[in-house]
């Protein structure tokens, strides 16, 4: 499993603007799919997600602008 951490990880790294947009707008659609599939356990569960969002937003927010990379 590692060695294929590895070489997903050294791949990522030759990533061209273009290959991080269709990755990003496949996963924008993916969530699209989920949410019209199972449209009535996410609004039957809004605040977990919503709780999910601010918790990663968050810590992106935290390592990209945090002291660290200040």
């Amino acid at each position: 499993m590692k060695a294929f951490i590895n070489r997903v990880m050294n791949s990522a790294k030759n990533y061209t603007l273009w290959d991080f947009t269709m990755l990003k707008l496949g996963l924008i659609f993916l969530g699209i799919l989920f949410g019209a599939y199972f449209a009535e356990f996410f609004l039957a569960n809004i605040l977990i997600v919503w709780c999910i969002f601010a918790i990663c937003y968050l810590g992106i927010l935290l390592r990209t602008f945090g002291k660290k990379n200040a």
